[in-house]
């Protein structure tokens, strides 16, 4: 996360359950000095939590439904597939732990997206994203980009099935580069069919 941040770039990324972080309105505090020793420096007064914990502190009913797209398999979706739905917590959080401190000047750590999902049948969330999109972002953005995963898994077995990626046999480290570009192109050339296409033309061959 740190070094997208260098770069620039924003993200929206996976993590564990077990992450720390203090919730989002959470500051700094500093003790009265004593007057003997060093002096108090700002800390926060809780302990951080684990993002689960924070998750399962809204409840429940802090889940809203956000249905991202519609999928493969034939369903009641407007295009006649199934709706690919769920329900999402989302939070302001601030990211704890030492590289977190470590990278930031002063006690004061950054704000950023907690997101959740939480289904409607499950009886605690089941997935986690963080993200540092700015505050107003929408809760529909982040689901739509935390769930983008789909396509990057859906090209890379386009390219491993139906373009021959597996299929290389050589030695040769040449060899394997011509190959890997040239279905590289191939993908390339099938996307922009897709993308070029009317939505209700069918995918080209």
């Amino acid at each position: 996360r740190h070094g997208l941040q260098a770069q620039g770039l924003n993200y929206v990324v996976g993590i564990s359950t077990t992450l720390s972080a203090q919730p989002g309105q959470a500051v700094p505090v500093t003790e009265a000095y004593s007057g003997t020793g060093r002096p108090p420096v700002a800390k926060y007064p809780d302990k951080p939590q684990s993002v689960k914990q924070l998750v399962m502190g809204a409840g429940r009913k802090a889940a809203k439904p956000v249905q991202w797209r519609e999928g493969s398999r034939p369903g009641t979706g407007r295009s006649g597939f199934k709706r690919m739905y769920s329900r999402f917590v989302t939070l302001r959080i601030r990211p704890a732990g030492r590289e977190v401190r470590q990278a930031v000047d002063g006690p004061e750590l950054p704000e950023c997206w907690l997101l959740a999902e939480w289904p409607a049948g499950q009886t605690e969330p089941v997935q986690f994203w963080l993200s540092d999109l700015p505050a107003d972002t929408p809760l529909t953005t982040l689901v739509r980009l935390a769930k983008l995963r789909w396509r990057i898994e859906g090209d890379y077995r386009e390219m491993k099935q139906a373009l021959g990626l597996a299929h290389f046999e050589g030695r040769t480290w040449n060899g394997w580069h011509h190959h890997v570009t040239l279905v590289s192109v191939a993908h390339a050339f099938c996307t922009l069919q897709r993308l070029a296409r009317a939505p209700k033309d069918t995918a080209p061959a």
